[in-house]
């Protein structure tokens, strides 16, 4: 029996995500230890016994009254926001356990571009049977998360992709657990990275069609080059022997989030890059140790093994190489021969998202969560104003000089109100006050025993220090365009209040919170650049006949159930657009709307749901067209290459294939392409179902 057979048994409950997903996503992160060890004692602790009213009399924050004061009175009873408005119409599908893209009736889907899929004609058609790193480095990328557009000529996009991460075992026909050969390693460090491709919008309809050998098509992978900027570039910390300068780096790994920037670039997110170096009991010295503990660095081997062919996955031959990962990555897609840059001035550490804005007085803001069981959520504010007009060119150094912070949480309930159980305060409502914690300004470092370039390389313990709130899994955090507030996923924290835990708290109110839930943060004036905020909770999610479950005070038998939520977005009237990751509840993973004001506020619909095995991804609304990731199909414990669990998206007998997927509503009079329920694809199998010339 190999260890794969005992996964389901040694690993903890998953939900609907799989034990092979934990194991290749993020190095079974929920299984090992909890990185975050620090005693920081919760704010809220020291001053829960204020009430709403001494903390707006104080005027602890800015907006408060005028932001949620509205929403919390229509929970109430009394008169409420303006009626919710419908960027598009559609019934609210069941929880599906189907192999497919489910979507609701009187909607269309088709397939975008699957891994394999080629950018450039030189490159072979996908043969699964002969993978090699030439074809992957000219083919579209494996487990496709984060998606972003950007307008072209007119009928064109381009469009943005992350390949966060490989599942050897259900990519290649002779993979061997815990062998990984020289030729597997190279092709899953290609399929690792980025993909630029232009698109062909077809009229009146919202499929797109990728234009092999457009000039701006790109890849980027875990051997292309990238640059370091900012404060910590340089630094003793981040040099190799195959780069004494400090600067250069080959790749970017585990994107996940990310977003596109106001001046026409894309920032992408390192996040996982933990589980991909080696051997970190070797170091000895121990506050490097701690270091490494900090980041969840595995002691050992890794489970990909790409140590035993190259050396800079080895920290016992190149102790500083990880230190190169986990930046937000900043690519200019307008210049297919542009260096990407990692920008150190934005901090490291496993992050989700780059939402970036303008704030009132122009500068740039960059909002980043940290994805780990009670980390936290960041904010970069620029020193410099955006260029608006100015692209890429004009903002080439932005990102490098400015201040980061923390972030703490404050809740205004008495802590014995915060039971665990979800149940309100009586206030009526989980809110409270907020406060940026400055980390560090360019050179200077606002961490007592910490350099500035310690605090961008080891945020995680800069953020420790100066007591940021432990979160439950900070996942995507993305403004809403139409009324400016801040929303935050947090997928679940299971270990949230157990023995030796951090406890609950108004911020994170469920013990043990599998399902996690969404909040709601308004920036003092509305200005992204302000050092406090309000906050309220919006989503506890779950079963909606669970009382812990809360939906912002909306009916809860009129509601979709709603588990792990992961990434976020918006459409063009301002609802909130949310993904899920890991579903518990027994069904398959979606992308539900969520009415943010009005009567209706707190209002989830479930859109559509992805295939076996699948996570929902990089979720993209716009009038036209709903377009989503589907990430990792077919990734069961039982799921091999030759007996793939999944089928989706070619059908037959197919291994599967993360690909991106478009839907949009109907037209009159035309007959279904892929309809409620039925497989995405509609080629021969094995072959794209659009055209590649």
């Amino acid at each position: 029996m190999s260890i794969r057979d005992l996964l389901p048994f040694l690993a903890p409950v998953h939900g609907n995500r799989s034990s092979l997903t934990c194991k290749m996503k993020c190095g079974d992160a929920c299984f090992h230890e909890v990185p975050n060890t620090s005693a920081n004692e919760y704010f809220g602790d020291v001053v829960a016994s204020v009430s709403r009213r001494g903390l707006l009399k104080a005027g602890a924050v800015v907006g408060l009254a005028g932001a949620f004061g509205a929403v919390i009175t229509s929970q109430q009873g009394t008169p409420a926001l303006a009626a919710p408005r419908q960027a598009f119409d559609f019934e609210a599908i069941a929880p599906q356990t189907t192999d497919s893209v489910f979507i609701p009736e009187g909607w269309e889907q088709d397939i975008v571009m699957r891994w394999g899929d080629k950018l450039f004609s030189s490159a072979p058609d996908f043969d699964p049977q002969r993978q090699t790193r030439a074809a992957q480095e000219q083919q579209f990328g494996y487990n496709c998360d984060f998606l972003g557009f950007f307008p072209l000529d007119r009928g064109t996009e381009l469009m943005m992709v992350n390949h966060e991460y490989t599942d050897e075992y259900i990519m290649f026909p002779d993979f061997v657990e815990g062998v990984s050969t020289k030729e597997q390693t190279d092709v899953a460090l290609a399929a690792h990275g980025l993909s630029i491709v232009a698109v062909a919008k077809e009229h009146r309809s919202g499929r797109l069609t990728p234009i092999v050998d457009h000039r701006l098509n790109r890849r980027l992978t875990a051997f292309s080059e990238f640059e370091l900027t900012g404060p910590a570039a340089g630094h003793d910390l981040l040099r190799t022997s195959e780069d004494p300068t400090g600067t250069k780096v080959l790749g970017t790994l585990n994107n996940c989030a990310g977003g596109l920037t106001p001046w026409g670039t894309w920032l992408t997110a390192e996040e996982n890059f933990n589980q991909y170096f080696a051997n970190a009991n070797s170091v000895t010295d121990p506050a490097e140790r701690a270091r490494l503990a900090r980041y969840g660095l595995p002691g050992g081997s890794t489970e990909r093994r790409w140590e035993e062919h190259y050396d800079r996955f080895d920290i016992a031959k190149e102790p500083n190489e990880v230190n190169r990962f986990g930046w937000v990555v900043e690519v200019d897609p307008f210049d297919p021969t542009s260096t990407p840059k990692k920008r150190t001035m934005l901090g490291r550490f496993k992050h989700e998202a780059g939402t970036a804005v303008i704030s009132a007085d122009g500068r740039a803001v960059v909002y980043s969560g940290d994805d780990e069981r009670f980390d936290y959520l960041y904010k970069f504010v620029s020193e410099g104003k955006v260029d608006v007009d100015g692209g890429a060119a004009g903002n080439t150094d932005l990102l490098d000089r400015g201040t980061l912070y923390g972030a703490r949480f404050t809740g205004d309930s008495p802590a014995a109100e915060i039971d665990g159980t979800g149940k309100l305060p009586s206030d009526g409502a989980f809110d409270g006050s907020g406060e940026w914690i400055p980390l560090v300004t360019n050179d200077v470092s606002h961490v007592p025993g910490f350099t500035a370039a310690e605090v961008l390389v080891y945020t995680r313990q800069a953020a420790d220090q100066v007591g940021a709130t432990k979160m439950d899994r900070p996942e995507d955090v993305e403004t809403n365009p139409v009324n400016r507030r801040v929303y935050m996923a947090l997928t679940n924290n299971t270990q949230r209040g157990t023995a030796g835990r951090a406890g609950v708290d108004e911020a994170n109110p469920i013990t043990a919170n599998k399902h996690g839930h969404v909040i709601e943060m308004v920036e003092a004036g509305d200005d992204p650049a302000a050092t406090t905020f309000a906050w309220n909770i919006l989503l506890l999610c779950g079963d909606p006949n669970d009382p812990s479950t809360y939906f912002a005070g909306f009916d809860k038998s009129q509601v979709s159930p709603i588990s792990c939520p992961d990434n976020v977005a918006f459409d063009s009237v301002g609802n909130l657009w949310v993904s899920t990751d890991g579903n518990k509840l027994g069904a398959h993973d979606g992308l539900y709307e969520v009415i943010v004001d009005g009567e209706q506020r707190g209002r989830v619909r479930q859109f559509l749901s992805v295939p076996k095995g699948a996570e929902c991804c990089g979720p993209v609304i716009t009038d036209e067209r709903v377009n989503i990731a589907v990430q990792h199909p077919g990734e069961t414990d039982d799921s091999t290459f030759v007996n793939p669990s999944s089928n989706w998206p070619d059908g037959g007998n197919s291994i599967p294939r993360p690909s991106v997927v478009s839907v949009w509503r109907k037209l009159p009079g035309k007959p279904d392409f892929a309809g409620q329920g039925k497989p995405s694809h509609a080629g021969e199998k094995g072959k794209p179902a659009h055209a590649q010339g």
